[in-house]
């Protein structure tokens, strides 16, 4: 059974390519480095504020400078995150016990010359919930940081996505 999903998979990868289908991170057909992971190499991350900010801005470090530092920085993220928390089971007694946290990220990429041109910009946004148990305060709070830590990375998975996507798709730079 796994044998013929891997000869259907393998069987498949030529329809993929046929239809335009082309990895993100690949190199073009020229033999050219892939532009994403230069383009993401070549992008510093702006400070966010707060604790969050700094979760996020090192979770899109992380991903950004995957294959090392080193690399002269052209562009710059300019990153605005903000959570907004409800309550969305509300007990008879009024007493809130389980909230949704949503993250939303406005980011900008510019360039670093002396004109700053905003290059592209764009926005993620994730949801995510958590039960607050009677009288466990401390519980809640280590679950709070618990989402909003998988939030971030969620983030800034997308974040990365579409700042690579704007790199493979833009026009080889004339300089």
């Amino acid at each position: 059974m796994i044998r013929r999903r891997a000869l259907l998979t393998l069987a498949g990868l030529p329809l993929l390519a046929a239809c335009g289908f082309h990895p993100i991170y690949a190199a073009r057909d020229s033999g050219a480095g892939a532009p994403a992971q230069a383009g993401l190499a070549e992008t510093s991350i702006a400070l966010i504020p707060d604790r969050t900010g700094q979760l996020l801005r090192q979770a899109l470090q992380a991903r950004f400078e995957r294959n090392g530092s080193g690399v002269a920085q052209r562009y710059e993220l300019i990153a605005g995150l903000s959570f907004a928390d409800e309550g969305i089971a509300i007990q008879s007694n009024s007493a809130v016990s389980r909230i949704r946290s949503v993250g939303t990220v406005n980011w900008t990429l510019v360039d670093q010359s002396a004109q700053r041109t905003t290059l592209t910009t764009g926005w993620a946004r994730q949801m995510d919930g958590f039960n607050i148990l009677n009288q466990q305060y401390f519980q809640s709070d280590m679950e709070s940081d618990a989402v909003r830590r998988r939030m971030i990375e969620a983030l800034a998975d997308q974040i990365t996505l579409q700042v690579a996507a704007y790199f493979k798709n833009r026009p080889a730079n004339p300089g």
